[in-house]
């Protein structure tokens, strides 16, 4: 049996990789390290939280001797890093939480690795680390041209500075000791359990609840969207044949603008819901309110997934439309979970980000 180490488990990419792993793999454990920020809810695993091959560690990946010990207790076979602070206007208000979790953290989950498979100067067989990161490492594109895995890195917000940091660490252990690593980078993840400060799951929200939906400068910057279970059955194929030190890029071939996003939401909302729904009269493009622009805002991202669909056969196998229905309908079918995520702090972090920029915007 194998035992993987997942970081940030509880959170919106790592709860659906827990599920997809669980469900596909009888002979796997999984440890689930996740320190239980705004964005981590243990509601997302509530379905496989008794279950046999599971664990869960409340803790911080910054926490050397926890993270040490975990390394004890368990048999730990691949770490997957997905612990981090992960968006970006949160990493331009207060920028330390970015550096201490997504570099600080993944020093400490490197050394603990190193201390525990490295004996002598022979790695023990079948161990790999595998870093999570976002095609926000590479900057901004223009209108044309894709990012690879030879594209220079050139993050532009404290966000994607730490991904990087984190990113050469990571290589810089596979270059210094032969660490066995890999390294993803995705596009835009969107599907169930998504902490609705992100674009799709907000814009879903607002329109249920009859809030106007802000839009940032002109909604024409373009991101390329993939459907989380897609992501999650390409890690899956880093995690068990991804060739040890490589970077491999993950995209699901749909760009759209932010602007196109919402429309689409709406549409798709008006679609599901029933006529009956008094919901449905408060859902129009009406509703749609551009705001100031978040500061060194990248205009777009597109990834070439050449070498992962060349190298281990993987390709997207959800399309853009039905994995938006199938989104729109998961936040409709949990409103629950969603009432509950969107009570209290978060209703002060929605004013801080967008009733400012709405003020800003109407001077």
């Amino acid at each position: 049996m194998k035992t993987y180490l997942v970081t940030g488990g509880a959170g919106f990419i790592g709860s659906n990789f827990i599920h997809y792993m669980i469900k596909k793999y009888d002979d796997i454990f999984i440890v689930n390290l996740d320190k239980l920020t705004y964005s981590g809810n243990l509601n997302n695993l509530k379905d496989i939280e008794k279950g046999s091959r599971y664990a869960f560690v409340k803790g911080d990946i910054t926490d050397s001797e926890l993270v040490k010990s975990l390394f004890e207790i368990y048999p730990i076979d691949y770490v997957v890093n997905f612990a981090a602070e992960s968006h970006v206007d949160r990493s331009i208000d207060n920028p330390t939480e970015f550096i201490n979790t997504n570099i600080v953290g993944t020093f400490v989950l490197l050394e603990s690795a190193k201390s525990a498979w490295l004996k002598g100067e022979k790695w023990e067989e079948g161990k790999k680390f595998i870093q999570i990161s976002t095609d926000e490492v590479y900057g901004s594109l223009g209108e044309t041209g894709y990012f690879s895995e030879t594209t220079p890195l050139d993050p532009r917000s404290p966000y994607s500075a730490s991904k990087s940091s984190a990113d050469l660490l990571v290589k810089s252990y596979f270059d210094t000791y032969r660490m066995p690593i890999n390294i993803t980078r995705c596009s835009n993840n969107y599907g169930p359990y998504q902490f609705p400060e992100k674009l799709i799951p907000l814009m879903i929200n607002n329109c249920l609840t009859g809030k106007c939906l802000p839009v940032y400068g002109d909604g024409k910057n373009v991101r390329d969207w993939i459907y989380v279970e897609d992501h999650c059955r390409a890690i899956d194929l880093v995690v068990n044949k991804g060739r040890v030190g490589e970077v491999y890029n993950i995209g699901g071939g749909n760009e759209r603008t932010n602007i196109d996003i919402v429309k689409t939401i709406i549409a798709t909302l008006r679609m599901l819901l029933e006529e009956n729904d008094v919901r449905k009269a408060f859902i129009s493009e009406e509703k749609i309110k551009f705001v100031k622009d978040r500061k060194g805002h990248d205009r777009r991202y597109a990834i070439d997934s050449t070498k992962i669909s060349n190298e281990l056969g993987w390709k997207p196998v959800t399309s853009f439309d039905e994995g938006m229905k199938k989104t729109v309908k998961w936040y409709l079918d949990n409103s629950k979970w969603l009432e509950e995520i969107t009570s209290g702090s978060y209703k002060d972090y929605y004013v801080k980000m967008y009733a400012d920029r709405e003020k800003e915007e109407a001077v």
